[in-house]
Parts: structure tokens; C-alpha cells; sequence
């Protein structure tokens, strides 16, 4: 049952390489605000099967069903989705029943846009945005990153103790 609600990081890395995790993000816990919302819907649904006629005390509880299951869904993929900085690249994780894996050497970062939304700076979470010499890519956007500020700074120095942006320069 751990593989369908881990992601399981472990086996993207490349350990014989030397890599090594920096950070492992998770989304901010608002990313479940609609699971939840729904989840709660489900319940207020079923808590009115004992009011409807005892004949059609099923459709309440078949829809109840679905939307908890919908719910459910949304919660588990937004705790499946990870995204990963390494001291080599940075990857992403996602998905429920199939898993998609995206990567980007740390070499071919170009430029990082941590856009904060009202709400965002109220609550403490940002998205990110990639932008490498690729056209098309698979990791691009990174929503609901909790403390992003500080994870930009992950990033950032890792990239330079690797070497990817000069040596330091001591005045």
C-alpha cells in the first residue's frame, strides 16, 4: 500500500553519481483546500440520507460516494506530487495511478520566477517557474511551494557551490 501514497524518491537518484537530496518540497497544505472542500461536501451530502424517503435514500449516497471519492483523489494526488532539488538537478514526481517523472540538470536552469499571490504571501507558499534553452519542456511550473524564498535559495546555492555560474568573487 506504500507505493500507491509514496512517491518514493529514493529510486530517482542517482546514488552511485553521488547524488544527494537537498530538499524534498511537498505542496503547501492549501493545495488540499478543494480536496477538502469536497471531502466535506460528501459528508453534508450523506448527512441527509436519514431526511430523504427511504426509497431514494441510495442518490445521496451514491453521489456522496463519488464526490469522496473525487476528493480522495485530488488529496492523494497533490501529496503525491514532489518536486526534488538534488546537488545535481532538480526533478518532479507526480501522479496517482501513473507516475511522471521530469528533470532538469541544475546546468540547464536558466532563470527561476517565484511568483507570490496575495493569498500566497498571506499563507507562506509561491509557484515557480523554470525557464531552460529548451523550448518545450517537462519541468516548468511548480505550484504551491511552501516557503519559496527559501527554496529559491536552495537552489541558487547549490547551483553555485557546483561551479555552473563562475567562481565566487571576493572584493
Amino acid at each position: 500500500m506504500g507505493g500507491l501514497t509514496d512517491p518514493d524518491i529514493g529510486q530517482y537518484l542517482l546514488r552511485d553519481e553521488g547524488e544527494v537530496v537537498v530538499d524534498e518540497v511537498r505542496h503547501h497544505w492549501t493545495a488540499y483546500v478543494r480536496a477538502v472542500l469536497e471531502l466535506a461536501l460528501a459528508g453534508a451530502l450523506l448527512a441527509t440520507t436519514p431526511f430523504v424517503h427511504i426509497d431514494l435514500a441510495w442518490l445521496p449516497m451514491l453521489v456522496a460516494g463519488a464526490i469522496a471519492l473525487h476528493g480522495t483523489y485530488l488529496a492523494l494526488g497533490e501529496h503525491m506530487d514532489r518536486f526534488v532539488i538534488t546537488n545535481m538537478r532538480v526533478f518532479r514526481v507526480h501522479g496517482v495511478f501513473s507516475r511522471q517523472h521530469a528533470t532538469m540538470p541544475l546546468s540547464r536552469i536558466l532563470d527561476i520566477t517565484v511568483s507570490k499571490p496575495f493569498v500566497g504571501r498571506i499563507f507562506g507558499y509561491g509557484h515557480f517557474c523554470f525557464e531552460s534553452a529548451a523550448q518545450e519542456q517537462g519541468l516548468r511550473d511548480i505550484r504551491f511551494v511552501g516557503r519559496p524564498n527559501e527554496r529559491d535559495h536552495a537552489i541558487q546555492r547549490v547551483v553555485q557551490r557546483s561551479g555552473l555560474r563562475g567562481p565566487k568573487v571576493i572584493n
